[in-house]
């Protein structure tokens, strides 16, 4: 049940980057996708996400916070 949690917060910080990409600064994006890959990693290494997933994740967040620029 605790995984839910983790997953939650995952989403959660993946929405925030979307929101920061389509309104914020690009400086403020990087600050919320660099937190947001800390949360994957870690849920990653936990086996809470698959290795795959998680990177697939991070990859789709990175296109959107690189296209700022």
């Amino acid at each position: 049940a605790s995984d839910v949690y983790k997953r939650q917060a995952i989403r959660n910080a993946a929405r925030k980057v979307v929101a920061v990409t389509e309104t914020g600064s690009p400086e403020e994006a990087k600050a919320t996708f660099a937190t947001a890959t800390g949360l994957i990693d870690k849920a990653s290494r936990k086996g809470i996400i698959h290795k795959n997933a998680a990177n697939r994740k991070k990859s789709r967040l990175a296109k959107k916070v690189n296209a700022m620029d």
